[in-house]
C-alpha cells in the first residue's frame, strides 16, 4: 500500500472522505448493532425503579404540570427546581404526560438515546473515514462502555447531553467535509441545547470542535471564522432563549431555581454548576451532617456522601473511575498520537486528520477538566468522555488497519492491542474475585497477538505470511482487548441501580459496621423507605405541600412514595435560601402546608466524644439519648420545635403544621 505521505494532494473542496454505499453484510451489521443495543438497553429496564429520586420525582412533577415541566420543578407545586437545566425532564416528563408516569415511561427514553448516540457515532465515524466497518467498531466500542451502559439505563441529565454533544460532534464532521455553514450552526443548536441539560458540562467539546473547524474546513481562513461565528450564534440563541425566559417570568409565580444564591439562572451556571463545582466548593450542604456536641462522624462516612475525592492525573485511572471509564483510555490516547503520525504529511483538510482532532481533543480537553477539578465528583461525570474514547481508538485501529500490509500499521497494531487488554488485565486484577480466569485468558490471547504482530514487522518473514495472518491477528487482538470492558458492561446491565451514585460491574455486597449502619439509616429516608404511616398521613392531605422536608432528595423520596408535592427546604444542599423563615410561617398560617417531617438517626455510642464544657444543645438535637437529626436549616427546624408537638413514627417525627401553635 502507497504511503500517505506519498499521494497527491488532493483540492481542498474535494478532500471528503467517499463513503461508499452500504454491501449487504454492513446493512446487516449496522442492524444488528442498533438492535442489539435496544435490546441489551431496554431489557429489563425496570430493574432500576426510580433511579435517581430527585430527578424522578421531577419527572413525575413533570408528568401533572406544564409549568413543573417547562422549569423542572421538584414538585408539581413549583416551590423550587432540581439544580439542572430542564432538557432532560422534558424528555422524561413528556413521556409521563403521554404514557403516564411510571419507572418503565421514565427510563426508556433513556435508553432509546443510547440508539440514537450509537447510530450517530457509527455515522460520523463511518463518513470521516469512509468505512463503514470502522463506524461499526465504534459504536460497538461505544455501547460496550461500561459507564454508557449505566448511565443510558438511568435518568440522570448525562445521558440527553452526552447524546446532544455526540450531535454536535456528529454535525461538525459533516461541517468540515464541505466547509458548511449549515451543519456547523446545527453543531451550535445541539451543543446549545447540551448546555440546557447539564451547563458547562454541555460545552466542555465546544474547544475542540472549533479548533477543528477551524484548522481542518476546505474553505480560506475568512470563511472558516465566519462560519465559527455563525455556529456561535446558533448556540447563544438555541440556549439563551431559555436564560431570557426565567429572567422575564415573574420570580413569584416560577419556582426557585435552585443551586443559585439569587434565583438566577446565570447564578446557577457560574457558581454552583460553574467555578464552583470546578473548586469543590458547591456542596457544602449546610449543616446537614453536623453531628449534635458529644458526637464525632467518623471519616470514611463523610467520605461516602460524596463522590469520587482527589484530583490529579491518575483520577481517571483509579477507584470507580477507572471501571467505568479508563478501559480504552490508554489505547484511545495512544490512538490519538498514532493517527497524527501516520497523517502528518496529509493535506491540511485530511477528514480523517480531523476526525481525530475532533474526539482526540474533546478526549484530552475533558480529561484535563476531570483531573483538575477540584473536591469530590462522581464518577459517572466520566460518560461526557465515553464518546471520545471509543472514536479515538476506533480510528487508530483503522489507520493500523489501512497499513497493516507495513510495518508502521503493524506496530501500530500491536501497540494498541496490548495497551487495551494489558490495562484490561490491571482493572480486573483490582476485582480479582470476579471471573479471575477472564483476565488471564485476555492477556494470553492479547500476547500472542502482538507477538505475531511485532515478528510481521520485521523484514525476514515472509510477504505472504504477513498478508495472511495481519488481519486475523488485528481483528482477534482487538476482540481480546475489548473484552474485559465488554465483560463490565455486560455485567452491569443487568444489575438493580439506585440513589445518587450508580457503579458499575457485579453487585457488591453490603459494608458492615457502625457507620455503615447509619449510613444506611440515612439514604433510607432518602431512597423512599420512609414509614408507611408517614406516607399515609401525607397521601391524606388537600393542601398544595403535604409536607415540608430539608433537602431535595427526601422531599423527592417523599413525593414519589405518597405521590403528592412536597416542600424541599433548602433544595439539594440544604444550601439554597428559600423558604426563610417568615416565609414558611406565611405558608403555615395560610394553610399551604400540613406536615413538617423530621428524620431522627441513632447515634453509635462508639462516636461519643469527651464532654465539651460549655456547650449547650440546640432544640431538636436530641442528644441525651443519641438521637440525630441531620436538619441544615435549623431556624425553621427550631421554630417548628417550639411551636408545635412531634408524633413520632419509626424514625420519623411528624409535626402536624395545621393544630393550633404552642
Amino acid at each position: 500500500m502507497t504511503v500517505i505521505s506519498a499521494e497527491p494532494a488532493l483540492p481542498e473542496a474535494t478532500t471528503a472522505t467517499a463513503l461508499s454505499p452500504a454491501r449487504r453484510w454492513e446493512r446487516a451489521g449496522l442492524a444488528a448493532l442498533l438492535i442489539g443495543t435496544a435490546v441489551a438497553y431496554l431489557w429489563h429496564i425496570t430493574v432500576n425503579g426510580m433511579g435517581n429520586n430527585f430527578y424522578a420525582a421531577a419527572t413525575w412533577a413533570g408528568s401533572r404540570s406544564w409549568k413543573a415541566l417547562l422549569f423542572g420543578s421538584l414538585d408539581p407545586g413549583n416551590f423550587i427546581t432540581v439544580d439542572k437545566p430542564p432538557v432532560s425532564q422534558w424528555v422524561m416528563g413528556l413521556s409521563g404526560q403521554l404514557f403516564g408516569f411510571s419507572s418503565a415511561s421514565m427510563l426508556v427514553p433513556q435508553a432509546l438515546m443510547a440508539v440514537a448516540a450509537v447510530w450517530l457515532f457509527y455515522a460520523a465515524v463511518a463518513r470521516a473515514t469512509g468505512s463503514r466497518s470502522t463506524g461499526l467498531l465504534a459504536g460497538a466500542v461505544l455501547a460496550l462502555t461500561p459507564v454508557v451502559a449505566l448511565m443510558f439505563r438511568f435518568n440522570n441529565p448525562d445521558a440527553v447531553m452526552v447524546l446532544l454533544m455526540t450531535a454536535g460532534a456528529y454535525c461538525t464532521i459533516r461541517a468540515l467535509e464541505r466547509a458548511s455553514a449549515r451543519w456547523l450552526a446545527l453543531a451550535g443548536v445541539a451543543l446549545g441545547f447540551a448546555f440546557l441539560a447539564k451547563m458547562l458540562e454541555g460545552l466542555m467539546v465546544l474547544p475542540a470542535l472549533g479548533v477543528a473547524y477551524l484548522i481542518v474546513a476546505p474553505t480560506t481562513l475568512r470563511n472558516r471564522l465566519w462560519h465559527l461565528a455563525g455556529a456561535a450564534v446558533a448556540l447563544i440563541v438555541s440556549s439563551g432563549w431559555y436564560v431570557v425566559l426565567t429572567m422575564l417570568w415573574p420570580a413569584s409565580s416560577r419556582p426557585y431555581l435552585a443551586g443559585s444564591t439569587n434565583n438566577t439562572f446565570m447564578d446557577l451556571v457560574l457558581g454552583y454548576n460553574g467555578f464552583a463545582r470546578f473548586l469543590g466548593q458547591n456542596h457544602k450542604g449546610g449543616n446537614r451532617f453536623e453531628l449534635p456536641p458529644g458526637y464525632e462522624m467518623p471519616h470514611d462516612l463523610g467520605a461516602g456522601f460524596g463522590g469520587v475525592g482527589g484530583s490529579g492525573p491518575w483520577r481517571l485511572f483509579t477507584g470507580e473511575i477507572g471501571f467505568e471509564i479508563s478501559w480504552l483510555l490508554p489505547a484511545a490516547l495512544l490512538a490519538f498520537g498514532i493517527v497524527l503520525a501516520s497523517r502528518r504529511r496529509a493535506p491540511r483538510t485530511d477528514p480523517i486528520r480531523g476526525a481525530a482532532m475532533v474526539f482526540g481533543l474533546w478526549l484530552i480537553i475533558d480529561g484535563i477538566a476531570f483531573t483538575t477539578m477540584q473536591g469530590g465528583m462522581h464518577a459517572y461525570y466520566t460518560l461526557a468522555i465515553g464518546p471520545a474514547v471509543a472514536a479515538t481508538f476506533a480510528l487508530g485501529v483503522h489507520e493500523a488497519w489501512r497499513r497493516r500490509d507495513e510495518a508502521f500499521g503493524r506496530i501500530a497494531a500491536a501497540a494498541l492491542v496490548l495497551a487495551t487488554a494489558g490495562w484490561a488485565f490491571v482493572l480486573l486484577q483490582r476485582n480479582s474475585e470476579w471471573l479471575p480466569w477472564l483476565r488471564w485468558i485476555l492477556l494470553t490471547v492479547a500476547a500472542l497477538a502482538t507477538l505475531g504482530l511485532l515478528a510481521g514487522a520485521f523484514p525476514a518473514v515472509s510477504r505472504r505470511l504477513r498478508t495472511r495472518t495481519t488481519s486475523v491477528l488485528v481483528i482477534v487482538g482487538v476482540l481480546a482487548g475489548l473484552g474485559g470492558s465488554t465483560a463490565y458492561a455486560a455485567a452491569t446491565l443487568p444489575q438493580a441501580h439506585v440513589g445518587g451514585g450508580p457503579t458499575v460491574g457485579p453487585a457488591e455486597p453490603e459494608k458492615s459496621g457502625p457507620a455503615n449502619e447509619v449510613r444506611r439509616a440515612v439514604t433510607a429516608f432518602l431512597d423512599g423507605s420512609t414509614e408507611p404511616q408517614v406516607v399515609e398521613l401525607l397521601r391524606n392531605t388537600t393542601t398544595t405541600w403535604s409536607a415540608a422536608v430539608d433537602r431535595s432528595s427526601t422531599a423527592a423520596s417523599l413525593e414519589l412514595a405518597s405521590r403528592t408535592p412536597v416542600i424541599a427546604i433548602g433544595g439539594f444542599t440544604s444550601d439554597d435560601p428559600v423558604p426563610t423563615l417568615p416565609d414558611f410561617e406565611y405558608l403555615v398560617s395560610t394553610h399551604q402546608v400540613t406536615y413538617y417531617l423530621a428524620q431522627e438517626v441513632k447515634l453509635p455510642d462508639a462516636w461519643k466524644v469527651a464532654d465539651q464544657p460549655g456547650i449547650i444543645p440546640e432544640p431538636g438535637q436530641h442528644t441525651g439519648n443519641g438521637l440525630w437529626r441531620p436538619t441544615g436549616n435549623k431556624d425553621i427546624a427550631e421554630w417548628v420545635a417550639v411551636h408545635y408537638t412531634p408524633v413520632h413514627f419509626g424514625n420519623v417525627a411528624v409535626y402536624d403544621l395545621t393544630v393550633t401553635p404552642h
